[in-house]
């Protein structure tokens, strides 16, 4: 993959394949933490308050480090951290297959954290560097690797690990090994790319865009709440899905792992769609109809039987998941020459969100029942309204 001043301004999609299954690999090996959970509750007698606390430790190990990685990597650019943050994964691995008790657990989820506060925000900065100004579509690329490996994570999960035992987790493993092959190529071209923009001069994505310095900070606030909306409901579906379809449908562990496998799968579906769509006709558009679009089927799934729950799940994951792509970009945008601090920033806020999310949620089921916190959830998406109030950066730049 020849690096060269041409590159520098042009889509290459080789690389944006390559980091797209990075970020498959990393968020497969994170989709295990959630999709083992009925396991573990089993094994250690866990209450839904411990495995909210297990999420919580992952989310906010992850997502206090982003935007720290993401700002210092902006000023002393690291073209191989990927590989660092992988070794982080590939130990939390190891330890969570062998845990023996719910310190150890909190341990290796920890570890996997710091792999993804690392990887995240520096995948993320190499999509919009080798996007060659399609931002949405670059991005959603690298989404799409993500929400992939967080759908055919508790595929695998429940093929392997589910009916032989925790310590078959170590198979993941070599999802780290390969992850940590992939992402020194990507390195490669990063530390090539780097070196011809000094040369050229060329600066991406440091256009000004024309808004004040409050309806920056304004318009970012709006965003950060957009992503507590989206995050918090999907914490959720993530993490106590599989619990609420057992509960109240009687299912099998195994059929419920294959349910989430249809909800995530559709996230990643809807992923691919929302940055093409805002690259074409506006990253507000999408933004709008990706979250407060989602109203409707998220107020209905409580009350409806086993088939439609599992297909609203999907409608759902479609809908809500194409805003992330576009969100990430709009904010990118906004801050002219931050692309990795915002990165992280909105990542790590993500993370933190979702974390934030299963921890209050385990300790509400524990309280009343899993029944009612999707109820209490559903009102959530409702909160995309706001987005009437985000300028049009379009308008604004021209």
């Amino acid at each position: 993959m020849m690096t060269s001043s041409r590159s520098v301004q042009t889509t290459v999609y080789p690389i944006l394949f390559a980091v797209s299954i990075g970020h498959l690999l990393n968020d497969m090996i994170q989709s295990v933490i959630p999709s083992v959970y009925p396991l573990l509750k089993e094994n250690y007698q866990l209450s839904f308050t411990q495995i909210g606390l297990i999420t919580f430790v992952f989310q906010i190990t992850a997502s206090i480090l982003q935007p720290l990685v993401g700002n210092y990597t902006d000023k002393n650019p690291k073209p191989f951290s990927f590989v660092a943050g992988m070794l982080f994964s590939l130990a939390g691995v190891i330890l969570l297959a062998f845990a023996t008790g719910f310190a150890m657990i909190l341990i290796a989820v920890a570890l996997v954290g710091v792999g993804s506060s690392i990887f995240h925000p520096e995948g993320s900065k190499v999509a919009f560097y080798a996007s060659g100004g399609k931002r949405g579509l670059a991005q959603s690329i690298f989404q799409l690797g993500g929400n992939g490996g967080s759908a055919i994570g508790p595929l695998l999960v429940a093929i392997i690990v589910i009916p032989f035992g925790q310590h078959n987790i170590v198979w993941f493993v070599a999802s780290a090994c390969l992850a940590i092959f992939v992402l020194y190529n990507v390195g490669n071209w990063y530390k090539r790319y780097l070196r011809i923009r000094a040369v050229s001069k060329t600066s991406l994505g440091e256009i000004s865009n024309g808004l004040s310095k409050w309806r920056v900070i304004i318009s970012l606030t709006i965003l950060l709440i957009l992503i507590f909306s989206k995050f918090f409901y999907m914490a959720s579906i993530t993490s106590y899905f599989t619990f609420y379809l057992i509960d109240k449908f009687h299912v099998t562990v195994q059929q419920s792992q294959l349910y989430l496998f249809v909800f995530l799968g559709a996230v990643a579906a809807g992923t691919l769609l929302g940055g093409p769509i805002g690259d074409k006709f506006g990253r507000k558009i999408i933004i709008w109809v990706s979250i407060l679009g989602a109203a409707p089927f998220t107020l209905l799934l409580p009350y409806t039987n086993l088939f439609w729950t599992v297909t609203l799940a999907g409608i759902i994951g479609v809908i809500i998941a194409s805003a992330f792509s576009a969100i990430i970009v709009y904010a990118q945008e906004l801050v002219p020459g931050k692309i990795g601090m915002i990165s992280g920033l909105f990542f790590g806020f993500a993370f933190g969100m979702g974390g934030l999310g299963s921890a209050v949620l385990g300790y509400w089921a524990d309280v009343t029942s899993v029944n009612h916190v999707f109820y209490i959830c559903s009102f959530l998406p409702l909160i995309g309204i706001i987005t009437v109030f985000l300028p049009n950066i379009r308008k604004a730049r021209a």
